[in-house]
């Protein structure tokens, strides 16, 4: 049965064997090799923790490596992957008990520093209280004296501008002094009265204004209600010339049925003739 062809056939087989063998045996890269390199480039990548264990993250770098080579043995493949993840825990572990370490020395010199300037401060903190309390006096007093020159000279302008302090603010009653019967233009003498009542509402800018017109009952009803009207507009346009914001300011005409007189005399229709500022605000009221 040993003939040369079966000699031959048996050559060929045993030759071809190992290839066959090979081919079914192609190496790959191990199975957590790639996330053993991700868990490593992350614990490179902390910079608080990176610089604290080179030599233990060097030879993680050096078993990862290793690990991603591409085996034939898998059982060979899993051990190093499993080394490389062993050393990546062993670098992480020494790199945060070095932070902790490195953690506690700073606290431990802070507190240090902490006492020995604890004496200090204790000494400056009472000086600065002792300083500040003086200087809470002052400005007490300060704050006092002020308080009663503001008070003082608010009643000085309000005595000024012959204000009454009413329910509804301050109300300043200017006569029939600003116009000319039956118009609406200011007089050339209005500015005199007028003036005080600007420089009163530059100064509290926080103040708001009413603006009332009246008339005596001489004429239609339809005629002095809007010859009110104009009039008041008129005190108001004054009064914005002067610097008053236009939003502080609201115009009324009243008419003749607001009268604070009798309107059977002379006397009285001129009282009647006014104009009433209303300057409405807590502090007026207060």
């Amino acid at each position: 049965m040993n003939t040369p062809i079966y000699r031959f056939k048996k050559l060929i087989a045993i030759t071809l064997t190992p290839v066959i063998f090979a081919a079914c045996s192609t190496p790959i890269k191990p199975e957590g090799a790639d996330m053993a390199r991700s868990k490593l480039i992350q614990l490179q990548s902390d910079p608080q923790l990176a610089s604290r264990a080179p030599v233990a993250i060097q030879e993680a770098e050096l078993a990862v490596r290793a690990a991603e080579v591409p085996q034939e043995d898998v059982g060979l493949g899993k051990h190093l992957v499993f080394m490389a993840d062993r050393k990546i825990d062993i670098a992480t572990y020494q790199a945060h008990s070095r932070l902790s370490e490195d953690q506690r020395k700073m606290l431990s010199e802070q507190r240090d520093n902490a006492r020995l300037d604890s004496r200090t401060r204790e000494a400056d903190r009472a000086h600065s209280d002792a300083t500040a309390a003086r200087r809470e006096a002052n400005l007490a007093n300060m704050d006092t004296e002020i308080a009663l020159q503001q008070a003082a000279d608010l009643q000085r302008q309000i005595a000024e501008l012959n204000a009454k302090a009413t329910d509804r603010g301050l109300v300043v009653t200017l006569g029939d002094l600003l116009f000319d019967t039956g118009k609406a233009t200011l007089k050339g003498g209005a500015a005199g009265h007028l003036g005080k009542l600007a420089a009163f509402l530059n100064q509290y800018p926080d103040r708001t204004v009413m603006i009332e017109g009246h008339t005596d009952n001489v004429g239609s009803e339809d005629y002095n209600l809007g010859l009110s009207q104009r009039r008041a507009n008129s005190v108001m346009t004054y009064l914005v010339s002067q610097g008053v914001a236009s939003n502080r300011l609201a115009a009324y005409g009243k008419g003749e049925n607001f009268a604070i007189s009798d309107n059977e005399s002379a006397s009285g229709r001129q009282q009647n003739r006014r104009v009433e500022i209303i300057i409405a605000n807590t502090a007026a009221r207060q």
